[in-house]
């Protein structure tokens, strides 16, 4: 029994030879969605400022700064994603993003990004989503072409809360330990010159 479970052990040891595929896909997801995020706030950079000003907003002190730093983190962070540059050291201001994220804007609306209307993570802001969405659906079939509306995806309703910040962090965290992957990033190649 122990020699075919020390086997199967064996057997999965070998998967370590392409353990640079994990790094690399956890790159490749993230750096869009950082890009995405910052050329947003860089293409309405004045009202990305106003908002983290506002106090109906995100009310943060000195808002011209924290939008350009985000902003910078952000698209900076995705290309450092993309070619493995510095991967451990840009995950640290993108994590620090994230929480700041989840705490200031996405923290007071739960966990749920997409709003449901059970679950354990049900609250009573996503019940009464759902509500909202099964009168807007019934009233889109009464009134419009429900069929071509769907067509191409079912109508939600976004619930902002804490689900995608905390799972771009966990994978950030999983960078920070990681590092950018053996092959395919520029931190593998400078540390093999360079280090010990």
């Amino acid at each position: 029994m122990i020699t075919q479970i020390n086997k199967l052990q064996d057997l999965l040891e070998t998967t370590r030879h392409v353990d640079f595929i994990a790094p690399l896909l956890l790159r490749a997801y993230l750096a869009p969605v950082f890009y995405l995020a910052g050329i947003s706030k860089f293409n309405s950079f004045q009202s990305t400022v106003d908002w983290f000003g506002r106090a109906d907003g995100l009310n943060l002190p000195l808002p011209w700064l924290m939008a350009f730093l985000v902003t910078a983190v952000e698209l900076g962070g995705s290309i450092l994603l993309v070619f493995g540059i510095a991967t451990r050291w840009i995950t640290i201001p993108l994590m620090f993003t994230m929480v700041i994220a989840a705490v200031t804007v996405h923290w007071a609306n739960g966990w749920l990004t997409i709003a449901t209307g059970s679950g354990i993570f049900a609250t009573e802001r996503t019940e009464g989503a759902i509500r909202r969405l099964s009168q807007a659906r019934s009233i889109l079939r009464e009134h419009g072409n429900y069929s071509w509306l769907t067509e191409n995806g079912s109508f939600v309703v976004l619930n902002n809360g804490i689900e995608f910040a905390a799972t771009y962090f966990i994978m950030l965290l999983a960078l920070l330990y990681l590092g950018g992957g053996r092959y395919v990033s520029v931190d593998y190649w400078i540390a093999r010159k360079f280090r010990r």
